[in-house]
């Protein structure tokens, strides 16, 4: 006879776009994203935005640091767990940390991939042996091609992480990424002049989101 599957479920996250679980599952840890507990109106772009994610962790399996897509099924999506605290908790102070970002990021890019949403704390883990990690790839670019439009999204992406060394470790940013921090790309610019407030607006109001936590609420 076989044995039944034991399965137990800690809520991470709930608001209108589902919810986000922890799962240990006979022993296994995971992470599993519940596009149906999503509100009706949202429930198309969580859809969208939970097969993005998994295209993009098809494309980046194997990648030391990114989660392994387990399951996605156009309602369910679920990954690999990555020990470690969110950057905000961590508060990664060692300047190796950077480097290996860094490099992780050369990584993504080569295989086609830019996060866009690199600005959070917690997109970016302290893993248990101090290396960086990635997570939250809902809005990632996933086409593959590396034209322009890639280039000024990737150099983004670098620009973010920078941000936060000059946040944890500003004596050691170099020459070039004060260079690069003091030249947000044109688009970066116009979103901080327009819609950056109204993002904040709809983030705080409807789905809970503060600043740079970014962990939304549990909905009631």
């Amino acid at each position: 006879m076989h044995s039944a599957t034991t399965e137990t479920v800690t809520l991470l996250k709930a608001d209108e776009l589902g919810r986000i679980e922890r799962v240990e599952r006979d022993g296994v840890v995971l992470i599993r994203r519940d596009i149906a507990a999503a509100r009706w109106w949202a429930r198309w772009f969580a859809r969208r935005a939970a097969a993005r994610e998994a295209r993009a962790l098809v494309r980046l399996d194997g990648i030391d640091g990114v989660p392994r897509l387990l399951a996605w099924n156009g309602r369910m999506l679920e990954r690999s767990y990555m020990a470690g605290q969110p950057m905000q908790l961590g508060r990664p102070l060692d300047p190796a940390y950077y480097t290996q970002a860094l490099r992780l990021l050369a990584v993504l890019h080569r295989r086609g991939i830019v996060h866009n949403d690199l600005a959070k704390e917690p997109n970016w883990l302290v893993r248990e042996d101090g290396t960086p990690g990635l997570v939250d790839f809902q809005i990632a670019w996933t086409r593959g091609r590396r034209g322009s439009l890639f280039r000024l999204l990737a150099r983004e992406d670098l620009r973010h992480l920078l941000k936060h060394k000059r946040t944890y470790a500003p004596d050691r940013l170099s020459a070039r990424q004060q260079a690069i921090l003091a030249q947000p790309a044109p688009h970066s610019r116009l979103w901080r002049a327009t819609g950056k407030r109204l993002y904040k607006l709809i983030a705080r109001r409807i789905f809970g989101y503060w600043d740079n936590e970014g962990q939304g609420r549990i909905r009631k």
